[in-house]
């Protein structure tokens, strides 16, 4: 491993980052499911699209992670890796294809796809911030505060 992919894999997300991941994710749910709840659609259409969601999510997370393990050496079977690109893909499609026959106006179509292309992008940001940073705490432990006595004040 060369200096310049160790300095990378340690290195420390910013705040700004970080929060700016968790916002996108959270008004990207926020807004899909939103959306969802006041849609005139059947429980089931309903159903649906909060399935779609949740699959999409987790196959992005696992194509990251997988992705991410590899170009760190860490062992990753092609088969898991291909269900994650496979299911990722799944889920674009069953929701291009979901959206293409729904009976909705073509701006709520672009609001359940931007909602859902957002919360992707989004989660991919949060999972490489959380595994970045617990990188970096394995290399950079923070100290242990220890309570000091008021018997021990150097003023005292």
């Amino acid at each position: 491993m060369s200096d310049q992919h160790t300095q990378h894999a340690l290195g420390r997300p910013t705040g700004a980052f970080v929060g700016a991941s968790w916002v996108a994710l959270g008004l990207g749910a926020s807004v899909y499911f939103v959306g969802l709840y006041n849609a005139q659609m059947t429980l089931a259409e309903k159903g649906f699209y909060l399935a779609v969601f949740l699959l999409g999510l987790f196959a992005a997370i696992s194509v990251q992670k997988a992705v991410r393990d590899r170009a760190e050496d860490v062992p990753v079977t092609g088969a898991y890796l291909g269900v994650a690109w496979g299911m990722l893909l799944a889920a674009l499609t069953l929701m291009a294809v979901g959206l293409w026959n729904a009976e909705l106006l073509l701006s709520e179509k672009g609001f359940y796809g931007i909602g859902f292309a957002m919360s992707l992008f989004a989660v991919v940001a949060v999972q490489k911030n959380v595994r970045d940073l617990a990188a970096y705490r394995t290399v950079h432990p923070e100290p242990v505060a220890t309570e000091r006595s008021s018997f021990a004040s150097p003023q005292g």
